[in-house]
């Protein structure tokens, strides 16, 4: 046990741990009005993240201990139980309808979101089935084909809620496995020019999509409506300046700033503790980043290595798109920031996420030590 903490990446759990931090603190600040406009206390949604923040705790302790070859056994069913939740979660009266969305089974007072666990889940498939095929890996039809039929029944699925915001992420997160996997870089342009075209003509085909687009192009132009959130946003971004008004001293949460708690906490950051807040927040997002591919790089088996590919581009997308939607730089998802904006099952899931990237991290740092082992120090070189 003594050795199995000593071989972790403590500069990655450090990220992690601050991250989640940062983001209790945010919900806090950014949760008040609206839990008291949504008829409960002032701290009321700051209490349910510190709860589903407890109860990943042990969660990410185990994902550090579990050995990473147990999710390949398990994928199958892992694939399996993600469908068909997929399947229940859209049919009425099963599935929990919010906002036109429907996206959340209720148990007791929990929502859980399958789509949130179809996110790891289908990081793991991949990873699985494309370390196997390895030796094939740039024959399109034995190679590439075979686990994208079921990434296009688990995007179907997700579209059917409708989510074309997360059924994106998974799309990219699987796509990064596929590069990384070492297919053929024709085989990667032709699946990326079809995925592309398939997500424009999704983006544009639904009214309320197409009035995301035109808010994205020009908000000012329906300020009171479709561009009510990414103006807010604006102005909370420009009234922040290099330190923010200070924690806790936000003005456009008060009502201004719809979903200030969720998609747009980033705004609520950027308001409050200025540039240097947002900066000091993607420091620690680019830790993750370079840890994992580092991680990547150095991990030998070929499944964890795609594993550590898959989870950390994963993360990484969904700040991207987040960023990008509340900086007015990509149209509107409704993809929350990682660790930071509230929601249980997000949290619980990318806690989880983050367990196995840690997992991985270790058997990187002992592959490098075993490399640097078996290297000749420059005097046996000279010597020899």
């Amino acid at each position: 046990m003594i050795t199995h903490f000593r071989k972790l990446d403590w500069i990655l759990i450090t990220a992690i741990v601050l991250l989640c931090i940062y983001g209790l603190v945010m919900v806090y600040s950014a949760g008040m009005i609206t839990s008291l406009r949504d008829g409960y206390s002032y701290d009321y949604y700051f209490q349910r993240q510190l709860t589903w923040l407890y109860l990943g705790i042990p969660v990410f302790i185990a994902a550090t201990i579990i050995p990473y070859k147990l999710y390949d056994r398990f994928t199958p069913l892992m694939v399996l139980g993600i469908l068909i939740a997929l399947i229940l979660v859209t049919i009425p009266g099963v599935g929990v309808d919010r906002g036109g969305a429907q996206r959340w089974f209720q148990i007791g007072s929990i929502l859980v979101q399958p789509s949130e666990i179809a996110k790891i889940v289908m990081v793991i498939y991949f990873a699985r089935v494309y370390a196997k095929k390895q030796p094939y890996i740039q024959e399109f039809k034995r190679g590439v084909l075979p686990p994208l039929a079921v990434l296009v029944i688990v995007f179907a699925l997700i579209m059917r809620q409708p989510d074309l915001g997360t059924a994106t992420a998974i799309l990219l997160a699987c796509g990064a496995v596929l590069i990384c996997s070492g297919a053929r870089l024709i085989h990667i342009v032709s699946l990326g020019a079809v995925s592309l075209a398939g997500i424009a003509y999704l983006a544009t085909s639904a009214d309320y999509r197409m009035k995301r687009l035109t808010a994205f192009r020009d908000p000012f132009a329906d300020a009171q409506d479709t561009g009510h959130q990414l103006v807010n946003s604006y102005i909370a971004i420009g009234e922040g300046g290099l330190l923010g008004r200070g924690l806790g001293q936000g003005i456009q949460k008060l009502g201004f700033l719809p979903e200030a708690h969720t998609d747009f906490i980033l705004a609520v950051i950027s308001e409050e503790l200025g540039i240097f807040g947002v900066l000091f927040l993607f420091l620690l997002y680019f830790i993750i980043l370079i840890r994992g591919v580092r991680t990547g790089i150095l991990i030998k088996n070929p499944f964890g290595k795609l594993l550590a590919f898959g989870i950390t581009f994963q993360i990484s997308t969904q700040v991207l798109f987040n960023a990008g939607a509340v900086s007015g730089m990509l149209p509107i998802t409704g993809i929350t920031l990682p660790f930071i904006s509230y929601g249980g099952s997000s949290l619980l899931l990318t806690i989880f996420a983050a367990g196995i990237l840690v997992h991985l991290s270790k058997h990187a740092n002992i592959a490098s030590e075993t490399r640097e082992e078996t290297q000749p120090s420059w005097e046996q070189k000279r010597t020899s």
